[in-house]
């Protein structure tokens, strides 16, 4: 674009040096996205895969109200969440069933219900006819669907709804059953506190949908470029995607925030000049 518009060629060194540039520009913000998030009351979190260098790396994020912070380490354990959160507790951490996110310092987990909707489609596809699997999917559903409700009816009907679904969940983990798929019937036992939270707290996700979004470009970019080839690359790609994906959260202008980080382009260098 740059050449066949304005004449400009640019070498892939420069395109290094401006990547390197930005990313050491976007590093304060991106440090004061992470302050604002680890503070917030709800958290969200997830990561995927990644190669850095050769190494295998994860790409966490944590969203918020308050904004999205990438990191990408060596780790996927717990000593990630542990390091980000210092000395903060959320009141509620939403994630999938990984054990780090479930330690996650916080009062309250809630499940991603899509990711165990997921997870009971897998055995019905094997068990069609196990009965109390879809019966949990379609409560799961119903759950889902209930939040979304919620500013379309009364208090008094809103909390009527909440108290049939919570009864009606623990009468389908009473249940007796044994064979395939009872890990995921003890996985519901176990973690029962921590699956309809949001129909309680308006402010929480029934979903962690945003952290999937989030995450999508690195998983594209994994699957095309294969990894990151040095580590400063890695870190300026995720304090980039930090402060991008934070003012996208904020409805702020993607160029205008590539201007106020980086200054006003060299206008002159691109008019032609006068004869």
């Amino acid at each position: 674009m740059l050449l066949d518009l304005f004449g400009v060629s640019l070498s892939t060194g420069g395109e290094v040096a401006v990547v390197a540039r930005a990313g050491v520009a976007a590093g304060p913000e991106a440090a004061a996205v992470g302050e604002q998030v680890r503070q917030s009351a709800v958290i969200r979190s997830d990561e995927t895969s990644g190669r850095v260098n050769g190494h295998n790396h994860w790409e966490w994020v944590f969203v918020s109200q308050a904004g999205v912070y990438h990191l990408i380490r060596p780790s996927r354990g717990q000593d990630v969440i542990d390091d980000f959160m210092g000395e903060w507790c959320a009141e509620v951490w939403v994630s999938d069933c990984w054990k780090p996110q479930l330690n996650a310092p916080t009062k309250q987990h809630q499940l991603c219900l899509p990711h165990q909707i997921r997870a009971l489609q897998g055995l019905i596809d094997r068990r069609p006819h196990l009965h109390w699997a879809r019966e949990l999917q379609a409560l799961f559903r119903a759950a889902i669907h209930l939040g979304h409700q919620r500013a379309a009816m009364t208090s008094r009907g809103f909390r009527r709804q909440v108290t049939r679904l919570e009864r009606r969940l623990d009468c389908l983990l009473r249940r007796s059953f044994t064979g395939l798929g009872t890990n995921l019937l003890d996985r519901y036992r176990t973690y029962r506190a921590h699956l309809f939270v949001f129909l309680h707290r308006a402010d929480v996700p029934a979903d962690n949908n945003a952290c999937e979004r989030a995450l999508r470009p690195s998983v594209i970019h994994r699957k095309v470029m294969g990894s990151f080839r040095s580590e400063w690359g890695a870190q300026a790609y995720a304090a980039l995607a930090t402060v991008l994906d934070t003012a996208k959260l904020a409805g702020v202008n993607l160029f205008q925030k590539l201007v106020s980080l980086m200054g006003q382009p060299i206008l002159h260098y691109l008019q032609p000049s006068t004869p």
